[in-house]
């Protein structure tokens, strides 16, 4: 377990600790910004496949028993987290490596921007957090609680990136959205518009949940069905 605990330390150090502080910038200014992404790509990589090794060879220790109900709580949430991720890699978005806001855009937000400028990390950090209830054991609390550290967390190490980097319209867009989901629409700085959001990507999540269903067992030995 030692192994899985140093691997998720240095998945979430090495992001934490170098493309949401002051570091990045330094990075890029002596490497050039397509050197520091390759370098930074290919250490994610290896974080990623350290952490992956060492959850599948970590032994077996309950923490706490999932029961039958939970486990169909997470089957039928799982389809959110889905349609966030479809969402966030198919529309553009301010808060991506790459992307500014438009000031000059007749509404600072479309789509699931409305409903959190972070649909990306907030659908892989809900997928961790329902894989992370509906196993209940110590591997897995370590795998998937460092991606729902990673990617929450990340959400405000970003905001706080670009809000120093102070991209025009950034302070526009930061005002009518939200970093938690239907926060700026509760709280009328937003509304929400389902038909911007699309029948099409709705579907597309449905069939890409489906399709994960199909081959899970194939992948990782265990069917969420079971």
């Amino acid at each position: 377990m030692l192994n899985l605990t140093i691997a998720a330390l240095f998945l979430v150090g090495t992001h934490f600790g170098i493309a949401s502080t002051p570091l990045r910038a330094e990075l890029i200014g002596r490497v050039g910004e397509r050197s520091y992404r390759l370098l930074y790509s290919l250490l994610a990589i290896v974080a990623l496949a350290w952490l992956i090794t060492a959850w599948r060879a970590a032994p077996l220790v309950p923490l706490w028993t999932a029961g039958a109900g939970l486990r169909h709580a997470a089957l039928a949430l799982m389809p959110v987290a889905f349609l966030l991720v479809v969402c966030a890699i198919t529309a553009p978005n301010p808060t991506v490596i790459g992307q500014r806001p438009d000031p000059d855009a007749a509404a600072p937000a479309t789509g699931i921007i409305r409903v959190t400028r972070h649909p990306f990390m907030w659908g892989v950090g809900s997928w961790a957090l329902l894989h992370l209830l509906a196993n209940g054991d110590q591997a897995s609390f370590l795998f998937f609680g460092s991606f729902v550290v990673l990617a929450l967390g990340g959400t405000f190490l970003i905001d706080a990136r670009r809000t120093r980097e102070g991209a025009p319209g950034w302070g526009v867009f930061l005002q009518a959205t939200s970093n938690l989901p239907f926060a700026a629409i509760a709280q009328r700085r937003q509304r929400f518009v389902p038909r911007e959001i699309g029948l099409w990507r709705v579907a597309l999540a449905l069939a890409l949940y489906v399709l994960f269903l199909w081959v899970h067992p194939w992948l990782f030995g265990v069917s969420p069905l079971a």
